[in-house]
């Protein structure tokens, strides 16, 4: 079936946060794409809303069941139905997690540049964040981050006792190899660590790869791991509010699901709706979808390289979020300022990812092609142009 990415709803004026929060600036921004949802989470939504009545709701078992198999399917990762907690959204599990690790004035270690809830959550729970900053690498002009052993066990201390993990990662773009896997795993048992593996993209690989869940490794690894995964980032439908754990070391789920009892609530019943159709029915949508991302990227890559003069750029492995370098683009100030009043276009800013985040943009290319090259074009007649070579002779 074929499915149309470029021609989309208008988002302005519909209470969009992507679209409404810099006002008429074009958004490039939060990661939220602008593709309407697969057809069947549609038809489901519709048929719920038919039926009238939205009393308090409960996961049915048909969701359960089909994220059991999924991760059999998928990740040949046993997976059974009381080792899933849902959720309502990510940035609450990671909270969960800080509150159901250690004690006030524990330790909690990120990897940055990180997604900004990571280094939130810590604090909002009493514990103190450290961080480890990933290795970053020019590899034929383009970024290329990896992580350094023994840099990340030097940040740990006899208080440290969750590490957050970012799986693919966001705001680079990698997904990790099983290599790379194994070493976190071995590091964080010899350190005696919880792990809180946040998975969001986990089926927003690019290029053909095969994501593997940290927990599915191997056996100790996995009675450390809380992970997290949602449909959201990949079928458009964080507003929905629907996502889960996978915890399978007993001791350790009993932790969170007291961690979360009276704050966190329940999982909406059109989330419960759109999570069970849009993981039954939405493959070939994805597959669709994974196409177009992958060629928005690589148009993104190109003109960055081409006409964005002192801009690196990460070829993203996973997600939809390109991480741009800007010091030596010759740009007064930060990057996320200057590209919103120069060129009226609104990027995440990466002082906000943390350490190793200053002077960076983050670009969201989950949109049309049309709206990608106008932001990119709006970037490029922004900038400064480069000095003229001095004249020879």
């Amino acid at each position: 079936m074929p499915y149309d990415f470029d021609h989309l709803p208008l988002r302005r004026h519909t209470d969009s946060l992507k679209w409404q929060r810099y006002g008429n600036a074009l958004p490039l921004w939060v990661a939220d794409m602008d593709f309407p949802a697969p057809e069947p989470v549609l038809t489901a939504l519709h048929e719920r809303i038919a039926h009238g009545v939205f009393g308090y709701g409960a996961p049915p078992d048909a969701l359960t069941e089909t994220l059991c198999a999924r991760m059999a399917d998928l990740y040949r990762w046993t997976v059974t139905p009381e080792q899933i907690v849902y959720l309502p959204g990510l940035v609450c599990g990671l909270n969960v997690a800080c509150r159901a690790i250690g004690e006030p004035g524990d330790e909690v270690i990120v990897q940055t540049p990180v997604y900004p809830p990571f280094l939130a959550a810590p604090g909002n729970q009493e514990r103190r964040l450290i961080t480890a900053e990933l290795t970053a690498e020019c590899r034929d002009g383009r970024l290329y981050y990896t992580f350094d052993d023994a840099a990340f066990a030097a940040a740990i201390s006899p208080r440290t006792r969750l590490f957050i993990l970012c799986h693919p990662h966001n705001p680079v773009g990698r997904a990790f190899t099983v290599e790379e896997l194994t070493r976190l795993a071995t590091l964080c048992e010899r350190h005696d660590l919880t792990v809180c593996s946040d998975e969001i993209h986990c089926d927003l690989l690019l290029d053909g790869r095969r994501h593997t869940p940290l927990a599915a490794l191997n056996p100790d690894i996995a009675r450390r791991c809380i992970t997290l995964m949602a449909p959201s980032k990949t079928f458009n439908i964080p507003g929905l509010g629907a996502s889960f754990a996978i915890i399978q070391n007993p001791e350790l789920r009993r932790r969170c699901k007291q961690a979360l009892r009276g704050i966190v609530p329940d999982v909406n019943i059109l989330g419960l709706v759109a999570a069970q159709a849009a993981y039954q029915h939405g493959d070939d949508w994805l597959q669709a979808l994974l196409r177009y991302l992958a060629a928005n990227r690589d148009f993104m890559v190109d003109f960055v390289s081409r006409y964005l003069p002192g801009v690196r750029v990460t070829v993203p492995e996973a997600t939809y979020l390109a991480w741009l370098d800007c010091r030596e683009a010759g740009i007064p100030g930060n990057p996320h300022q200057f590209f919103l009043q120069q060129a009226d276009i609104a990027l995440n800013d990466g002082a906000t990812f943390g350490p190793g985040g200053e002077g960076f943009v983050r670009l969201n290319f989950a949109c049309s092609r049309a709206l990608l090259a106008e932001g990119l074009e709006r970037m490029r007649a922004a900038l400064p142009s480069p000095p003229a070579p001095l004249p020879q002779g």
